[in-house]
């Protein structure tokens, strides 16, 4: 009994097949192309990422040995906020995709806060107005785009983010659907009706008949053209949080992948917070579950362009380089290359080191690197805390900077809570695999608990002086602020 996920990411696409005891048994991944066509833009090829997708599932066949037909169902766990217009008739993407990370709508959102609109949007989708969100991609695409406004026209135009466009282009039926965790990253969906919000499609000038038909998380999608339906569909931190079997209100996960992501638990509660996202968890059996959301932009990216610019040789090297000095000499960093996400929503600022004299050296810049990472989780974390009362007794942890022991040993000492990493990494696949296995009825809720196993916990020790250490970055990230 094998179930596949698809987990299409920023950076990459890749397929992962587990079996019934939640065991990895392939992986595959294909890197694809990320296009900058103008500074602060960003944007992906959706056909380059329709053919990783094949790629990987093809590969994963290949290198398992399996048949199509030994594999239940198929997950799709994606990139959130990442926005598509194409063709109904035939497929064909009109445009690049805009990617979560692109800030070409920074004015528009200034200007959307000017005309007195940021409270009626928080009020309603839960999320802050900034050009992270879906909405105002689509604007630009309806407004800008020859092609879309064409196809508008015509009455063949849709819409949608990654999960959308793969659903619509694996499924024999070519369904246009999403699910409610993706729905609730557009700026567009109400989170009180899980419905589009007829006022805010008004505001942006969006007709609902271009958008998906809204769905469960687990539910079924359709039949892949590869023969197994796709029983699941999940934004990836909604994915990283059921693959971490987060399930009970109050627990919490954060995910250092290519943005650091935390997400925790609130149940069947829609908790406000000035500066954090309100989401949908998921949906199951007309049960909704919500979460608390701390989006910071820029993690793995950091380490990244730590070795672009010949600080390291590998991602490994820098905790090494961290552990070779007591402490960072005075140097901060603020890694806000794409501007600030939470709790700051800046997407004016940009990065900067300071602190630096003719002392400093290759190893204070590379430790001060590490430590921003685990300052902008526990500063999301500290809100979540004191703003909105949760209660944190374990942090999940997942995504590749989450192997570095020396961040997650100071993100536990930061936060003196215990920081869990799990054996298998894999959490955000896990998740869309997992979840079409409940659809699939392998598994329940209760039974997935005890599949989680733990690789290493971190448990806090005791340092005085992080705490003035912590105050001084943040003192450094409001000088990053406003800045282009």
């Amino acid at each position: 009994m094998y179930l596949l996920a698809i987990d299409q990411g920023t950076s990459s696409t890749r397929a992962l097949l587990i079996d019934e005891l939640g065991e990895i048994k392939a992986i595959s991944q294909k890197p694809f192309k990320q296009i900058y066509p103008k500074s602060g833009w960003v944007e992906h090829d959706p056909l380059e990422i329709l053919n990783t997708v094949n790629e990987v599932i093809n590969e994963i066949i290949e290198k398992s040995s399996i048949n199509i037909s030994d594999i239940y169902a198929i997950g799709i766990t994606n990139q959130r906020e990442t926005t598509v217009a194409w063709s109904k008739k035939t497929g064909e993407p009109l445009y690049n995709a805009i990617v979560w990370q692109c800030r070409r709508t920074t004015r528009r959102c200034e200007e959307l806060k000017e005309l007195g609109y940021s409270q009626i949007i928080k009020e309603k989708t839960g999320l802050p107005v900034d050009p992270y969100f879906s909405a105002t991609k689509i604007e630009w695409l309806l407004k800008n785009v020859d092609t879309v406004r064409q196809a508008f026209e015509e009455g063949d135009l849709i819409v949608g983010n990654i999960d959308s466009f793969l659903i619509y282009n694996l499924t024999k039926e070519h369904n246009h659907f999403t699910d409610v965790s993706n729905a609730s990253r557009t700026m567009l969906f109400n989170l009180k009706t899980l419905k589009w919000d007829e006022e805010l499609l008004e505001i942006f000038g969006i007709r609902k008949e271009i958008l998906p038909e809204i769905k469960e998380s687990i539910d079924d999608f359709g039949t892949s053209k590869f023969g197994p339906p796709i029983y699941s569909v999940l934004g990836d931190q909604q994915a990283a949080l059921f693959g971490q079997m987060c399930f009970e209100e109050g627990m919490v996960k954060s995910t250092y992948g290519t943005g650091a992501f935390v997400l925790a638990n609130t149940g069947e509660k829609i908790i406000s917070s000035k500066d954090l996202i309100t989401t949908v968890g998921w949906k199951l059996n007309d049960k909704v579950t919500y979460a608390l959301e701390g989006s910071i932009f820029n993690c793995g990216t950091l380490v990244e362009w730590a070795k672009q610019i010949g600080l390291v040789e590998n991602a490994a090297q820098t905790e090494a380089l961290a552990r070779s000095i007591k402490d960072s000499g005075n140097v901060y960093f603020v890694g806000a290359f794409t501007g600030l996400g939470a709790p700051h929503w800046d997407p004016k600022a940009r990065a900067l080191f300071i602190g630096m004299t003719r002392d400093t050296g290759r190893a204070h810049l590379v430790r001060a690197i590490l430590e921003s990472i685990a300052y902008s989780v526990t500063e999301v974390i500290d809100i979540m805390i004191d703003e909105c009362d949760l209660k944190i007794k374990e942090l999940r942890v997942d995504g590749g900077v989450s192997k570095n022991d020396f961040v997650m040993q100071l993100q536990a000492n930061l936060l003196d809570v215990k920081v869990s990493r799990p054996k298998n990494m894999e959490s955000t696949a896990l998740g869309a695999a997992v979840s079409a296995g409940i659809k699939a009825g392998i598994w329940s809720l209760e039974d997935l608990k005890r599949l989680r196993k733990v690789d290493k916990d971190f448990h806090p020790i005791t340092d005085e002086s992080l705490i003035a250490k912590y105050m001084k970055w943040k003192k450094a990230v409001e000088r990053s602020k406003n800045w282009q």
